[in-house]
């Protein structure tokens, strides 16, 4: 059997989107499973889109997810260089290897050129193709002479490299994930191989660089099907054997109805609505914004979908809205989405060279590594018997390419913090410890106070930062009590009875069993129930009624903190 060898090859044209994740992901899971390599490789020819920076972004990403290649621009290895821009003499040989052959020609035609040629066609309805029914009328070396096409070479005119599709040939197509397929190569058209700089487009380049690097599999997303056609009749036009072929489900938008609520209804509504009027600037934003929200409010019914359904008595707003949401909140997962409905997209935070905007990462937001990569995991797969949380390891060992699933895979913003929740709890105290200690949390205690803060508290947290958040009144006394908590808890006799209470705890060891037992003795000899003096102490030392014992909190706090929070809060009641 062949040794399995599986590239991600993206592109450093910005930061690496959870689609990228996954398929870098699948990528690394499959060659471990079947004893293989992954290779990182950096497409690199598209310099009009290059962004400063996002070499290193994918790198930095790939290594916090533990997605860890065997090759790649900064490792090295046996088939370097790992970046398209430092191939070229590779690219230059092979695209004088292809001109030989019948699968390609060199065609001279200006985008001027091209632009009128595209103007006639729309001027008689119909669409332009460059391929195998107007290549011949156009300025390429299949329709003109050879003296023509050499006086153009001398003259140094710019030309492009074009692939020469053969005419109506049926191509049958295997995809591991989805099957069989065919396509007609008359629906095809001449694509472009090598653009006018010299450098290849991505079709060309990335199947010299599979060929040369001895790549098993190509996994890759879907928006790459219509390519494979293309991509089949390279390989056969350059005598190489083919590599087989995965091609990966899209993600989908998250379920609105989950994401909407009466605390950023308006801030959603208003995301939505500058994105409406930036594309119809010839309606109110104030009305638009009213419509728009007025259609959220009902996000949650069962009738939400029917009522962006056309109705030919909706004016040209209304019509205008709905189409705009219809398409705004399904399809594939993007940036906006994380940027209006506020989760990340990203991995890791990215700052836009450009404009200084922050997209906000994973990392930055608190996720584990470990939980980010589980939930990207099964966004599109599923292991054996539906076990949800899983290690890189144990993922690498059930991978299989044949339960990949073909339908899109909806991105849930509540299933990635479950995941992120469920690592927390997996954690070690001290495990935590270290993550708080590392992060810009104001900590000014002891670790071994913290340690147990983390204790009593790590059951409750989806993220490192609510062990704090959540226990806030570990750190600092209350500096108001919430009003309904205040009205259940405390009543006229209470300041008394707390007043009382606090002068008994200087005689006592100060310890949580001790102090469960002084409250126990105390309510006893009081003849109080346990709730008359438990309720309001919580309340005094924490401000509302919530947080774990409260004989568990005042051994933490120490007992002249406990003594001056009840004393605070009598004070506060009276």
């Amino acid at each position: 059997m062949e040794k399995v060898r599986v590239r991600f090859a993206p592109s450093p044209t910005g930061p690496l989107h959870l689609g990228g994740v996954r398929t870098a992901l699948y990528d690394y899971l499959f060659a471990k499973n079947q004893g293989g390599e992954f290779v990182l490789r950096i497409e690199d020819t598209d310099t009009a889109r290059y962004v400063e920076g996002a070499e290193e972004y994918i790198e930095e990403a790939l290594e916090w997810c533990g997605i860890i290649p065997d090759e790649s621009p900064k490792k090295g290895g046996k088939f370097a260089p790992y970046r398209q821009s430092e191939r070229r003499d590779i690219y230059d040989r092979y695209t004088e290897q292809i001109l030989k052959t019948d699968y390609a020609y060199i065609a001279f035609d200006t985008p001027e050129e091209l632009d009128a040629v595209r103007a006639e066609f729309e001027a008689k309805g119909d669409v332009f193709s460059y391929d195998n029914k107007t290549r011949n009328q156009l300025r390429n070396s299949l329709a003109l002479s050879q003296e023509e096409v050499q006086k153009l070479l001398d003259e140094k005119t710019p030309y492009v490299v074009r692939f020469k599709m053969p005419i109506d040939r049926t191509l049958n197509l295997e995809d591991i994930i989805r099957g069989h397929s065919s396509v007609n190569t008359n629906t095809l058209d001449d694509k472009v191989l090598v653009k006018n700089d010299g450098m290849p487009t991505y079709h060309f380049a990335n199947i010299i660089d599979d060929h040369e690097m001895e790549i098993s599999h190509v996994i890759r997303g879907e928006e790459w099907l219509p390519s494979l056609g293309l991509h089949t009749l390279l390989y056969e036009a350059m005598g190489w054997e083919a590599p087989q072929f995965a091609h990966l489900s899209l993600i989908l938008k998250p379920d609105v109805s989950t994401l909407i609520n009466k605390d950023n209804i308006d801030s959603i509504t208003k995301s939505f609505t500058e994105e409406f009027i930036a594309k119809n600037n010839e309606f109110s934003f104030e009305e638009s914004a009213a419509l728009i929200k007025s259609f959220f409010s009902e996000v949650k019914s069962p009738r939400f979908k029917s009522m962006l359904g056309e109705n030919e008595k909706d004016n040209s707003l209304t019509a205008s809205v709905k189409q705009f949401l219809k398409k705004g909140l399904s399809g594939k997962l993007s940036k906006r989405d994380g940027d209006k409905f506020g989760f990340p997209v990203f991995p890791l935070n990215f700052t836009d060279p450009k404009t200084g905007n922050v997209s906000k990462g994973y990392r930055e937001s608190g996720y584990l590594p470990e939980a980010f990569i589980n939930m990207v995991s099964l966004l599109g797969w599923s292991p054996a018997d539906d076990k949800e949380v899983l290690s890189l390891d144990e993922m690498a060992k059930e991978f299989d390419l044949n339960k990949v699933h073909k339908a899109g895979a909806r991105f849930s913003k509540e299933k990635s913090e479950w995941f992120n929740h469920q690592y927390i709890q997996l954690k070690s105290d001290e495990e935590l410890l270290q993550i708080l200690k590392s992060s810009d949390l104001n900590l000014n205690i002891e670790d071994e106070k913290l340690l147990k803060i983390i204790s009593l508290m790590k059951e409750r947290a989806t993220f490192p930062k609510d062990i704090y958040e959540n226990g806030k009144f570990f750190f600092e006394a209350p500096a108001s009590y919430d009003e309904k908590a205040s009205k259940k808890a405390w009543n006229d006799e209470t300041s008394a009875v707390l007043g009382e209470f606090a002068e008994n705890l200087g005689t006592i060891e100060y310890t949580s069993e001790t102090i469960k037992q002084a409250i126990h003795d105390f309510a006893e000899n009081k003849g109080l129930g346990m709730g008359k003096v438990m309720m309001p102490l919580r309340l005094a030392l924490v401000g509302e009624l919530k947080g774990p014992d409260v004989p568990d909190i005042m051994e933490l706090i120490g007992k002249e903190e406990s003594i001056s929070r009840i004393n605070n809060a009598i004070n506060n009641f009276k």
